[in-house]
């Protein structure tokens, strides 16, 4: 089972949902290396031993910053050697993120800049803070996005608001989020976590198995051609169909109950 580390606070929620808070306040949660490989050891194990977890709910620690993106302070002065070294880890990092077979929601509940909007466009969906604010403000610093900011930005927004907002590197509000597409809807301050954990909870009483299925027909169909996709999401249909859990669906419907799915 997942634990906390001196980067990340993990706790079980109702059994099923494991809440990640990205926990180094004292630098607007920004990535460190160790945040980083504390991530990548996460998200790994989620992919080969998810245990009786459904979703995963993430957000930062404190009221002031989701993520303010890679830690400049521990990167002042690296040569390019350490640079393209420490870069590696933070590309195996958003990659163990984007390859989590279980749901992911991000609550961002401050800042998202850098890194940390690049974290937030690579999740299934996010709700945010009306203090939210987004940017990727890598172009200012010399650099490119360079954690998937090009391609799941790119993919929430469309092309020509992302090619905006990389090149200039302008900050985005709470609001452009939700109407550009990037984030579903925009919540109170104290009322962010308990709207995230609702949309958890309903997540985590569906069947599990269709829940990781669904999630991957419409990842890697939006890769495809809408033929393809198709076919895709036919095979996905196909692993739901010999599960108790479907059985279990069919029968508590004709019973007029609420159906307990087992991941089986």
């Amino acid at each position: 089972m997942p634990q906390s580390t001196d980067t990340l606070n993990v706790a079980i929620i109702d059994d099923h949902i494991l809440s990640v808070t990205l926990d180094r306040p004292e630098a607007s949660n920004a990535f460190n290396t160790q945040m980083a490989w504390d991530l990548i050891s996460l998200f790994e194990e989620l992919a080969v031993a998810p245990d009786d977890l459904r979703v995963v709910v993430i957000t930062g620690a404190g009221d002031r910053a989701f993520c303010a993106g890679g830690d400049l302070k521990e990167r002042n002065g690296m040569t390019d050697r350490e640079w393209f070294a420490q870069h590696l880890v933070y590309e195996r990092m958003v990659r163990a993120v984007v390859g989590c077979p279980l749901p992911l929601i991000g609550a961002i509940n401050g800042a998202a800049y850098g890194g940390g909007c690049e974290l937030a466009a690579a999740l299934d969906f996010i709700y945010v803070s009306e203090t939210a604010r987004f940017a990727q403000t890598e172009t200012r610093l010399g650099i490119i996005p360079g954690a998937g900011g090009t391609q799941n930005l790119a993919r929430a927004v469309g092309e020509k608001r992302a090619m905006e907002l990389i090149l200039s590197g302008a900050v985005f509000s709470a609001e452009d989020a939700v109407a550009w597409g990037l984030a579903n809807a925009i919540c109170k301050p104290d009322e962010l976590m308990d709207a995230t954990l609702r949309a958890a909870r309903a997540i985590a009483n569906n069947a599990p198995i269709a829940v990781r299925q669904a999630k991957q027909a419409i990842h890697k169909g939006l890769q495809m051609g809408l033929l393809d996709g198709m076919a895709f999401e036919i095979e996905a249909y196909n692993r739901t169909v010999s599960t108790a859990d479907r059985r279990e669906g069919v029968l508590a419907f004709n019973e007029k109950r609420k159906a307990i799915f087992k991941g089986e």
